[in-house]
């Protein structure tokens, strides 16, 4: 029993948990059975088919196992009336009180299911055939910047896409067309001119982690999405750019900070895994490895979704998870001369597989990108960080359309290189080069021309043209974490 539910259950008698559901024979999820709530992010069991007693529903009972009760989280949050509309979440009064949803919800995307349960409750689920693991809830915080600042765009791209060689994979014609990058934060600003167009879909997930209907037009209840969101796929604004993979796709979903914060993450990944998304970019976390979110970072891998994590700014000897895993891209920050910013986090565990975190660095001091109303500001963190590395994977798969997630990594990974002055225990791999890793992905140089004249008559694009070339070649072997 994890020491989070033993403490919970010693001082309400419940706890929330975390269910990890085995794969049902034939599906491609666990949780497929409530089939209603697929495109829906969470749903409660309530509405779904596992509350059946029918023989068609193999999860059906599992409800079962879950109590409600005046001392879980939700009923707590609902007591306070900090259940949002899409108004209040802008700014206006919390909603008059409202009940609390049933005691568990269900991800069907993920195979996951976070409820309440007490002693029995959680001794059945431990004993049920149908539960792979059962774990505790941790509630994730948003990883802050350490420094914001208003900025005014003085150059034609920020340094930090100047710095990692992106401009070289632009000059190829790659802008991340084609591919849709997942990315869970405070929101974002969809009327910002950087962002109008490269927001594809939007979700904000209530304090309970119910999916607010009808779907809001896309907002920030902060400032830290927006900046995010901008640093993968922001369209350049007067000439001047921010965005790493300008004609990337964003599918945003707000999912912090307050509530029951994460039902409401969870209910954003489930939410992504419907909306096409190549790539998660996510700068949330908790300090310490802490186990139980470590099969959701499992599940998004096998479903093809690189997550990308910041790793935490609170300097060396300290990292947070999700970055902590090995399962996970985390990513640390480095200001403009090369060296790694001192709050970045680093840290070395004791395990064979990928001990060190994070697994690279890139800029996270001083980024200009989209203040939320319009305008730029200047951020510091690896929040701002991670981004980049988000948007330099979107150009490698619209480079190589045909790329698992490994190959991506790996790509990435190779291309990277110590910076001046920077250890291994605080930069790991060290800074990825653009140009560097689309050669490890593909194969090919920046630059080459086809190799033939009729892959050139089919090249309608300069993107289109190193999708054609790159593809010829073989993917690179699956990297193993």
């Amino acid at each position: 029993m994890s020491t989070q539910i033993n403490q919970q259950l010693k001082e309400t008698g419940v706890a929330q948990v975390l269910v990890v559901l085995k794969p049902l024979a034939g599906g491609a999820g666990a949780a497929r059975a409530g089939g209603a709530a697929s495109m829906g992010g969470a749903a409660s069991v309530g509405a779904l088919a596992l509350t059946s007693r029918s023989a068609a529903s193999p999860l059906s009972g599992l409800e079962d196992y879950f109590v409600q009760s005046h001392l879980s989280l939700n009923s707590q949050i609902a007591d306070a009336g900090l259940s949002f509309s899409p108004a209040a979440s802008l700014g206006s009064s919390p909603r008059r009180k409202q009940a609390p949803p049933p005691p568990v919800h269900i991800y069907p995307n993920l195979g996951l299911m976070l409820g309440t349960v007490n002693r029995d409750g959680l001794a059945g689920l431990k004993s049920d055939d149908r539960v792979a693991s059962v774990g505790g809830a941790p509630q994730l915080s948003l990883i802050k910047p350490v420094r914001v600042a208003a900025a005014t765009m003085q150059t034609k791209v920020t340094w930090g896409i100047e710095f990692l060689g992106v401009t070289k994979l632009w000059a190829e014609g790659l802008s991340g067309k084609g591919v849709r990058v997942a990315h869970l934060d405070t929101g974002v600003d969809g009327k910002h001119p950087a962002l109008k167009t490269a927001i594809a879909s939007f979700a904000e997930f209530d304090s309970f982690g119910r999916l607010v209907k009808p779907s809001p037009a896309a907002h920030d209840t902060g400032q830290h999405g927006t900046h995010t969101a901008a640093t993968i796929a922001g369209r350049p604004v007067q000439g001047r750019a921010v965005g790493v993979a300008p004609k990337a796709e964003l599918a945003s979903a707000l999912v912090i900070e307050g509530g029951n914060v994460i039902a409401r993450v969870l209910g954003g990944m489930d939410w992504a895994l419907t909306q096409g998304v190549s790539v998660l970019s996510m700068s949330l976390g908790l300090p310490g490895l802490l186990e139980e979110f470590l099969p959701i970072t499992q599940i998004l891998r096998a479903r093809n979704v690189l997550p990308v994590m910041a790793v935490g700014n609170e300097g060396p000897g300290r990292s947070r998870s999700p970055g902590n895993y090995a399962e996970a891209l985390s990513v640390g920050a480095i200001d403009d001369q090369s060296l790694i910013a001192q709050f970045s986090s680093s840290q070395r565990f004791k395990r064979k597989v990928e001990p060190i975190v994070p697994d690279l660095a890139a800029p996270g001091v001083n980024v200009i990108s989209a203040r939320p109303g319009g305008g730029f500001q200047s951020m510091d963190g690896t929040s701002m960080a991670t981004p980049h590395i988000a948007g330099l994977a979107a150009l490698l798969f619209e480079a190589k359309p045909t790329a698992s997630i490994d190959d991506v990594e790996k790509a990435i990974f190779n291309s990277c290189k110590l910076g001046r002055s920077m250890s291994k225990d605080r930069g790991n791999r060290g800074i990825p080069d653009a140009a560097r890793a689309f050669k490890e992905l593909t194969g090919n140089t920046l630059g080459t021309k086809p190799k033939s004249a009729k892959t050139a008559k089919k090249a309608a694009s300069p993107a289109r043209k190193v999708r054609k070339k790159v593809t010829k070649k073989k993917s690179s072997p699956k990297k193993t974490k």
